[in-house]
């Protein structure tokens, strides 16, 4: 059975396929909101669970990943309340866990929650086996588990690797110093947590990431400093003696932004805004490729909030796209938007080449590989290796055959980033596994379908 959208050119094929048949016509001044921050939405649930005392959330994310965060904490004795416009959490406090021997955690599709979750795990003193799905069990877990056993703790993992593992914590935990090399945001805030568990200092040489733990640990007066050196950020820990409890209007997520940005970006004479952002310097990466590339963003009412830089985003499409040598400085801030940055190099004029790409491939999915397999479904020639890609730019695309996407192995980003490609060039798209976005984008359709009205 086919189900038609009004107005759309989205069509709902039976329960978890999801066809595009025709491209997006141009839009102006467009103004959307998407979803709550994913980050930030896991971390307060993880430190409002520490916190003494009720702390609520506006705008948190109800994504499957955030709620696998909310039955985590309350599998782990924590009381919570879902509300239709806000979440309560019930915190007892830094060693207010109570559980049962034995028990099983399943972070489901979330590399944010299965490793950050470890660092407050670190001094437990029973048992407990963390479980992802079949997507999760195949990231690498070792780059977590290594600093945490350096503190103390007893993990086990699969193939020495891999989800389900093991963890037993101790009493006695060691302060450590660590060399974070791989620029990965949840193995610092892993190591960073457990550090405020611990007494003595901490210390974490650490590639530069994501940066939002160190900034609402600082919110929260805990014991951290942090200072920005050249190619790395020192961060030191001190144990914590106590979280006050805290509400958060959680801002919008640029990760989600990127979508409808891109789709501006690839659709002509179309402009758009995306209200109440979190511009973090450390998430907007895709903001400096693409202005590079020629397309005309504006930052607009920027303000700060807790510590997080919000504005709202304009952009502009551009009638002509240049090419781009992207820097590798900028890998690590746009990790989670280079499918969507792919795509503009697709349609930009000249070739682009893209570089030192490991990490791409170390998400919920092999994104390089699919980044080059969803290039060449839409006849636009490409070199791929393990960590890098060169992409010959074709400023007139137009499709016109079928293009199944499918055995992507679930990752949302995938999905999302097809949607875009089906609608910025053409052609009828077969989307499988539409449930996909529930991951961290519930909203993503119902919003591509009122930008079309």
């Amino acid at each position: 059975m086919l189900i038609l959208a009004t107005r759309s050119n989205l069509i709902n094929l039976m329960s978890d396929i999801f066809v595009i048949k025709k491209k997006i016509y141009s839009f102006k001044n467009k103004i959307v909101k998407v979803s709550g921050d994913k980050s930030l939405s896991i971390r307060w649930v993880l430190l409002a669970s520490l916190a003494e005392g009720k702390s609520k959330a506006f705008n948190l994310l109800y994504s499957e990943d955030v709620r696998a965060s909310i039955n985590a904490i309350e599998k782990l004795g924590i009381k919570v309340k879902l509300k239709k416009d806000f979440c309560e959490i019930y915190g007892k406090g830094l060693n207010g866990y109570k559980y049962k021997k034995n028990i099983t955690l399943d972070a489901q599709n979330s590399g944010t929650l299965g490793r950050l979750i470890l660092g407050l795990l670190v001094n437990s003193d029973k048992k407990i086996k963390i479980i992802g799905d079949k997507s999760l069990s195949k990231r690498d877990f070792k780059r977590v588990a290594d600093p945490l056993r350096k503190f103390g703790a007893k993990l086990k993992l699969t193939n020495n690797r891999n989800l389900p593992l093991n963890i037993l914590g101790t009493k006695n935990l060691k302060p450590i110093k660590y060399y974070e090399d791989k620029g990965s945001a949840q193995v610092k805030s892993s190591i960073i947590f457990a550090g405020l568990r611990t007494e003595g200092t901490t210390t974490i040489k650490a590639k530069k990431s994501r940066n939002h733990t160190e900034l609402l640990c600082k919110y929260l007066k805990l014991p951290i400093s942090f200072s920005k050196k050249k190619n790395f950020d020192l961060i030191r820990v001190k144990k914590a003696k106590k979280i006050n409890s805290f509400n958060y209007h959680i801002p919008s997520d640029i990760s989600s932004a990127s979508f409808f940005i891109v789709l501006t970006c690839l659709t002509e004479n179309s402009s758009l805004t995306v209200k109440n952002v979190n511009i973090n310097p450390s998430r907007i990466g895709i903001l400096i490729i693409l202005k590079k590339m020629g397309v005309k963003i504006i930052l607009k009412n920027r303000r700060f909030y807790k510590g997080e830089l919000i504005a709202d985003i304009f952009v502009k499409s551009s009638k002509k796209l240049k090419s781009i040598n992207c820097p590798s400085s900028l890998n690590t801030s746009s990790i989670d938007e280079f499918l969507l940055i792919f795509l503009v190099a697709a349609k930009a004029k000249g070739v682009s080449f893209f570089k030192n790409l490991d990490e791409l491939n170390q998400k919920e999915s092999p994104r390089l590989k699919w980044g080059s397999k969803i290039l060449n479904s839409i006849g636009i020639k490409n070199i791929v290796t393990d960590n890098s890609i060169k992409i010959f730019g074709n400023p007139n695309i137009n499709i016109k055959k079928k293009i199944i996407i499918k055995n992507y192995l679930k990752d949302h980003r995938i999905f999302m980033s097809s949607a875009v490609a089906a609608l910025a060039f053409g052609g009828e798209w077969h989307l499988h596994n539409k449930n996909s976005i529930n991951t961290s984008f519930p909203n993503f359709l119902k919003i591509l379908k009122e930008m079309q009205k």
